[in-house]
């Protein structure tokens, strides 16, 4: 597991303000696998398709980094990234998913049980 102090660490290296904002909530809201995830290098973040999220058995999902829109998503969801292609968001809202930020989602939720981070 990652100290407070080694994340804190980690976010003087980013220039995002929005991402140091996010790291800063989950840290204070004591999520620090998701801090942890979202303090390494940008190059660690995930790019995730709408196929491989058809396949995901929870409906509840958190991306740190980006949906992009390839495949198709049948059923409903709640996901939350920091970023999703303009096709991702199109297809999400025909199937009636919850689309928000991280941050949203962090302001609205203090724990992650029944989430899938990703």
């Amino acid at each position: 597991m990652i100290s407070k102090i080694k994340i804190s660490n980690r976010v003087k290296k980013k220039k995002n303000p929005e991402i140091i904002e996010i790291v800063n909530l989950a840290k204070n809201k004591n999520l620090l696998d998701l801090a942890k995830r979202l303090s390494a290098p940008r190059s660690q973040y995930k790019i995730i398709n709408l196929d491989e999220l058809e396949k995901i058995d929870n409906d509840n999902i958190i991306v740190v980094g980006k949906v992009l829109g390839s495949g198709n998503i049948s059923k409903k969801i709640k996901i939350a990234a920091l970023g999703f292609s303009e096709q991702a968001k199109e297809k999400l809202k025909k199937a009636n998913c919850n689309i928000e930020s991280i941050k949203t989602f962090l302001d609205k939720n203090s724990k992650l049980e029944g989430i899938t981070l990703i």
